[in-house]
């Protein structure tokens, strides 16, 4: 019997421990493990889900609604034995030059052991259907500059460095302090 094909879906609130369990697994090999605060309660309060018992897909999301307070949701593929092996967590985001919304991925993970089978590919091009599915924009993301085998497979599959911009955060004490600076 041949293998089942590999699946992506969007995650339903079952999935909500696998998230957390790849959120640390991308956490521990960018050598930030101790940084992560999200639990299965804050997980489950942020993501848009898909209803159970629905196969929500890129290009026909059937999620719950996104809004300020569940600003993300998050594509989940499976391998050929069934079993959870990357994710897309991912956010809508704007063009204010083109008008146009997209996406800002904000986390790409395939687990080390399904590396190296397109599994990162196939989550790419699913984010990308769903940009040209709603006459999006772009679809863009961040990647630490020493992770240079992410650098050249973005790079492969025709993602273009920014290397004019530089990244820029407010976030803690420093986002407190700026609410309040003209208080």
């Amino acid at each position: 019997m041949a293998p089942a094909p590999r699946k992506v879906r969007h995650a339903h609130r079952a999935d909500v421990l696998t998230i957390l369990e790849m959120i640390r697994e991308l956490a521990d090999y960018e050598h930030e493990l101790d940084a992560v605060e999200a639990t299965e309660t804050t997980l489950l309060n942020t993501i848009a889900f898909a209803p159970d018992n629905v196969d929500s897909t890129s290009t026909a999301p059937n999620t719950e609604p996104t809004s300020p307070s569940r600003p993300a949701r998050c594509l989940l593929l499976f391998n050929e034995e069934g079993k959870p092996a990357g994710m897309a967590l991912y956010f809508y985001n704007y063009s204010t030059w083109r008008a146009k919304a997209g996406i800002y991925l904000e986390d790409l993970y395939v687990r080390p052991t399904e590396r190296k089978k397109g599994y990162g590919k196939k989550l790419l091009v699913e984010l990308a259907k769903e940009v040209v599915a709603t006459n999006g924009g772009r679809l863009e993301w961040s990647v630490l500059k020493w992770n240079e085998p992410s650098i050249k497979f973005y790079e492969s599959i025709g993602a273009k460095p920014m290397d004019e911009w530089v990244g820029m955060r407010v976030d803690r004490e420093g986002l407190t302090k700026l609410a309040g600076l003209l208080d």
